[in-house]
């Protein structure tokens, strides 16, 4: 697989977003995928395209065959999609979880969870866990686990699809991936024990209330 620069990852992350979140306004037309690259809100880094940039970096995907014109000639205006479904057959998970990484670069599972909520609600971080370990077992790797941090305590995961990648952290059999998972099951399970908590705390107060009102 031919690999991407910051460019096209960045182009092929927004027509994906604008794919999932505002299917009524997709595909996009050039001004519109300008404006969703140069986006300040859920970019990291921020970038300012042009008109001409963004041109080139289409041309590229299409020759690599993640995007291109549609082929419906409705209107004057040029429209443009991703085509990641026929390339990779994602699942919507999947998608939302690459998606967020070519836009917003490496990112912790809690991270991810958080940020795909309005593509795909993981109902976990063992979900979510599951899903990066999918993307990173295939052939070729589409996800990869960098070398953790000092000071840091959540692994953090990269997508595969850049020329220009930090340090990798091994295969998904590799001692890294399996404490990354077991790191993050660790917060799934501290996770369910605080909104089980949470719960507890919802059902005293009412209980609390309905006793008072007996004396009212």
């Amino acid at each position: 697989m031919n690999l991407l620069t910051d460019i096209e990852c960045r182009v092929l992350g927004a027509l994906v977003e604008k794919d999932i979140t505002t299917p009524d306004y997709y595909p996009l037309s050039l001004n519109a995928l300008v404006d969703a690259c140069n986006q300040k809100s859920s970019r990291d880094p921020v970038m300012s395209l042009d008109e001409n940039t963004v041109r080139r970096a289409l041309a590229s995907l299409q020759e690599k065959r993640l995007a291109g014109p549609t082929d419906t000639a409705n209107g004057r205006v040029t429209k443009y999609e991703h085509r990641l479904q026929e390339v990779f057959n994602f699942t919507r998970g999947e998608t939302a979880v690459l998606c967020m990484l070519l836009l917003r670069g490496a990112q912790t599972p809690g991270e991810l969870r958080g940020r795909t909520e309005r593509a795909h609600p993981f109902a976990s971080l063992a979900e979510l866990q599951s899903t990066l370990r999918r993307l990173a077992e295939r052939q070729p790797p589409l996800v990869t686990l960098l070398p953790r941090q000092p000071g840091t305590k959540e692994p953090r995961y990269m997508h595969a699809l850049a020329r220009d990648l930090p340090a990798r952290g091994g295969p998904p059999a590799s001692a890294a991936w399996e404490q990354a998972t077991l790191d993050t099951d660790r917060l799934s399970r501290l996770e369910t024990e605080v909104q089980n908590l949470k719960n507890e705390t919802a059902e005293l107060r009412q209980l609390l209330t309905d006793f008072r009102r007996q004396f009212e």
